[in-house]
């Protein structure tokens, strides 16, 4: 039998009501009930599916899917469920809207486009209401979640997911910022008035009935265990870490670090802004200005920064970098996020460092990340590399090579979704310029405790954070300031 539109439909219906028992079955009327038609429609279509080897059925008691049709129906799901992310990411669809123009695409759209979607996308795992996506092979992953009717109360939760797609209630869902990812506590369940009050942000209460409570699904998040987590990480600074998984609902910020470059391109339709302005107790100070795009989704990435510099004379305009960056690993299945980048610098001189105006350079970073729980791990690799640097003290204009590799790695922690404390280390290996072509090698070590705070304001966001990074180079220690702020707006709906 092809797999007609009627035959996935009935095979998706089957997926998303069996239950979890290896042996279960679905009865008759809870499909005919799905798709809208009368039991003895819905056992004539199962009969057949049964003689194609796609169902197990039998009769008077029930249905369950083969491991044949439960790959074909999670292909199925599959393709809806990127549909959606690709409408309302790309299309700047709503997402109470999105669901019954999938419904029809998920029958046409090949699979080949699907791959295209899945890689533009950045191999998303939830859809726009939090229901995981397939892979291509049919897996789904699936998370241990519990109903606001189930979660511990007084406890921070974040929603996860939306089970039910009714275009109405995700608009009341939305109106009362119960959408996947906020962070709420449920203050008090009421059975005989059939309610449940929930705290959300702002302090904003809602009370909503018990059968809206049963829909939403929310992931406990334990803040002792990000308290233990921060103190570990203050005391053992150098540890190594083990790898963790790609970003949840728990982190609402995930591009902003200060020294160490997370792995994660920016989303279709959104470009970031970042100021960064850190000065060190010699009053020197230095500014950036950094720009990404996507192009046109996440799968690639331009962006550019300008720097500005003051050490004692007047502000003038530093070094500048043209970016490109691939995202290689969006992270999920046991991998790290992973999205290198190669950068073309325009060295500027500022009559102190050892490049001459207009001199070129390039950069390569090698960026990872992953995610388990509260706790975010980041580890950059990567050098520097200038072909042709100069100085006045170098005789005849003489030239020499510097190469310059580098190391860091942070820890963060999301005391909430939007707040986040973060520690980051970083180890350049400087080559410099020391003579006519001589060079001199120094090693500058920095650390940075810092936090970073966030808000959404309507389809944008805005992040600010500060940090102190601690210098340490050739047995001399400054301590500066570090702050931070990002602007990401949409650009297109």
């Amino acid at each position: 039998m092809l797999p007609s539109s009627t035959v996935e439909n009935y095979l998706k219906a089957i997926l998303q009501h069996q239950p979890g028992a290896p042996a279960a079955l679905v009865p008759m009327g809870q499909i005919a009930a799905a798709l809208n038609v009368t039991p003895g429609t819905a056992t004539t279509m199962v009969k057949a599916l049964a003689e194609s080897g796609l169902v197990l059925y039998e009769p008077y008691s029930g249905v369950r899917l083969s491991p044949a049709g439960e790959k074909l129906a999670a292909l199925v799901l599959r393709r809806h469920r990127l549909v959606e992310l690709f409408l309302v990411q790309v299309m700047g669809m709503s997402w109470d809207e999105v669901h019954e123009e999938a419904e029809k695409l998920e029958h046409v759209v090949s699979e080949r486009l699907i791959e295209r979607m899945d890689q533009m996308l950045g191999r998303p795992e939830v859809d726009p209401h939090g229901d995981p996506i397939p892979d291509a092979e049919g897996s789904i992953r699936e998370r241990e979640l519990h109903t606001l009717l189930t979660c511990p109360l007084h406890t921070r939760v974040t929603v996860t997911r939306v089970v039910d797609q009714d275009s109405e209630f995700l608009r009341f869902i939305e109106q009362h910022d119960l959408k996947p990812g906020q962070a709420i506590e449920v203050e008090a369940r009421d059975t005989m008035a059939d309610s449940v009050r929930v705290r959300g942000r702002d302090d904003r209460r809602t009370t909503i009935g018990t059968r809206a409570a049963s829909k939403l699904l929310v992931e406990v998040f334990a803040l002792a265990a990000a308290v233990l987590l921060t103190a570990g990480l203050a005391s053992a600074q150098t540890a190594g870490a083990e790898g963790i998984e790609l970003p949840s609902s728990r982190f609402g910020i995930t591009d902003n670090s200060f020294f160490v470059e997370e792995a994660f391109n920016q989303e279709p339709g959104v470009f970031q802004n970042i100021f960064v302005f850190e000065r060190s107790n010699s009053e020197a100070w230095g500014m950036r200005f950094v720009q990404e795009w996507p192009a046109p989704g996440m799968r690639h990435q331009l962006s550019y920064s300008l720097g500005f510099s003051r050490d004692g004379g007047d502000a003038r305009l530093g070094d500048v970098s043209l970016d490109y960056r691939l995202q290689v690993w969006a992270g999920g299945d046991g991998r790290p996020a992973f999205s290198p980048r190669a950068s073309l610098l325009v060295m500027r001189d500022d009559g102190e460092t050892p490049i001459d105006e207009g001199g070129l350079g390039l950069e390569f970073n090698l960026p990872f990340s992953r995610e388990k729980g509260p706790l975010f791990l980041h580890w950059n690799a990567g050098l520097q590399w200038i072909p042709s640097a100069s100085t006045t003290s170098a005789s005849n204009g003489s030239d020499v090579t510097l190469v310059s590799p580098f190391l860091a790695a942070s820890a963060i922690v999301a005391v909430k979704p939007m707040l986040n404390v973060m520690l980051e280390g970083r180890f350049d290996s400087e080559e410099l310029v020391s003579g006519p072509r001589a060079t001199d090698r120094a090693g500058v070590f920095t650390v940075a405790p810092g936090v970073r705070g966030g808000w959404n304001v309507g389809d944008a966001q805005l992040v600010l954070g500060a940090s102190v990074p601690v210098t340490r180079s050739r047995d001399e220690t400054d301590t500066g300031v570090l702050l931070y702020f990002s602007f990401e707006p949409t650009f297109r709906r």
